[in-house]
């Protein structure tokens, strides 16, 4: 079978390459010349992705992977398209479908007829359907049911993880009809491997769902209810913090009773998940009232963690002129990607507030961290006030020597020890 994936980001060439290993042919298409230039000599354009550069060795020596700009070539070739082309949101939750039009335009110009196409990114519900279905009719003069087949199917990996992963999770598929469906799950179950997962309801493998809404909406209720229930945490967090009580073990004892789960508050809450999914859901439901309070809930930590600090600091007349070093720029620990980071919100409600804000990340170097409008914190350097934002390996040592002319550290992900730090001002804001 001959697969082209469209967009070779941080989720489409692992995707390539997990197919290219079970034995396809695939075809990569990327905008970025530089991209597919790397791909075809077999080198990853980006690092962090575990197992990445060895496989994609592997397949591109054997001639099973190969990578081109031309995708509705690359399309015409194939008998399947799996589309991860990035959806993003402007600032009021409105999503850009800009890329993606440009993308099925050009899958369009390709197609022909028999092939399966598969959208992986997250999209708000109906848009398989309602959009892409009627743009690929018009650009291929073919008709969907009839000609060719569409699916959603979701993507539901973590960066840094994504082999792992592929074979943790099942594979969910929804077509526009049912033999859209079938084929579906025809083509991921020869191009995925599972894992055994005797806790599941039923098998780990490729799920049918039945139609693509159900599995557009299955996306955005797992991520929109971690981020509901995050914001939950947030709010008891907030209220343990003004009374005096320890939230740490409050968590701990509401985990403790069975079908009961609350998610760690805390200042990183980021990601392309969380906070842009709930948004997607918020813009086919803007009644969804409790999803949009656990939104903006989220949205404020960055500025109540601010706030905390410049109450901790209030006999020093607060944080104007102050020295605050942020730790971590990345929006989870050990990945080296910053999209939608709490840090950037962070670093900007500090500034407000006339500090002078440092950044600190192992993952990246000095320049990077100045290409990104910081200057660069390095430990044992003076700071009066230190807020820990992502929970890298890196940081779970750390104490107060580390920090000369400390006076307070607070620790958005519960990552370092409270006895280290016992003659500052310690708060932490995160559980876990």
């Amino acid at each position: 079978m001959t697969i082209t994936v469209v967009a070779l980001g941080k989720i489409g060439l692992p995707l390539a390459v997990q197919f290219a290993s079970k034995g396809h042919r695939v075809i990569g298409a990327d905008v970025s010349a530089r991209t597919v230039d790397l791909v075809n000599a077999g080198t990853e354009p980006f690092p962090g992705e575990r197992d990445l550069a060895g496989k994609l060795a592997d397949v591109v020596a054997r001639g099973l992977l190969r990578a081109t700009t031309d995708t509705s070539a690359a399309v015409a070739e194939s008998d399947a398209v799996v589309v991860v082309v990035p959806l993003f949101v402007d600032d009021e939750g409105s999503p850009d479908f800009g890329w993606m039009d440009d993308a099925t335009k050009a899958i369009a110009a390709g197609l022909r007829p028999g092939t399966l196409v598969s959208y992986e990114t997250t999209l708000p519900v109906g848009t398989t359907r309602e959009r892409w279905l009627p743009m690929l009719e018009a650009g291929s003069g073919l008709r969907a049911s009839q000609d060719f087949s569409l699916v959603f199917s979701p993507e539901r990996v973590l960066t840094g993880r994504v082999f792992e992963d592929l074979r943790r999770y099942p594979k969910l598929v929804g077509g526009v009809d049912p033999e859209s469906s079938r084929r579906g799950v025809e083509f991921y179950e020869q191009v995925l491997d599972f894992d055994e997962r005797p806790d599941l309801a039923r098998p780990n493998g490729v799920w049918d769902l039945g139609t693509a809404e159900a599995s557009e909406l299955a996306k955005l209720a797992e991520t929109t209810y971690r981020d509901v229930n995050i914001g939950l945490a947030n709010q008891f967090a907030r209220f343990a913090a003004a009374n005096g009580i320890d939230v740490h073990q409050v968590i701990e004892a509401s985990n403790s009773q069975p079908y009961s789960h609350i998610h760690r508050p805390g200042v990183a809450v980021g990601g392309h998940c969380i906070p842009i999914y709930p948004r997607l859901y918020l813009w086919k439901d803007p009644d969804a009232t409790v999803v949009r309070a656990a939104r903006d809930a989220n949205a404020d930590m960055p500025a109540y963690a601010v706030g905390l600090l410049d109450g901790l600091l209030a006999d020093q007349g607060g944080l104007d002129g102050l020295r605050v070093a942020v730790l971590g720029v990345t929006y989870r620990g050990g990945v080296k990607e910053t999209a939608f980071s709490g840090a950037f919100a962070l670093a900007a409600a500090l500034r407000a507030r006339k500090a002078h804000v440092l950044m600190h990340d192992p993952l990246f170097s000095d320049p990077e961290l100045e290409a990104l409008g910081y200057p660069p914190y390095h430990f044992g350097e003076p700071v009066d006030a230190v807020v820990l934002h992502s929970d890298h390996v890196d940081y779970r040592d750390l104490g107060q020597t580390d920090f000369p002319e400390l006076r307070v550290f607070l620790d958005g992900r519960r990552t370092t020890d409270p006895a280290k730090f016992a003659d500052v001002t310690y708060r932490v804001i995160g559980v876990g």
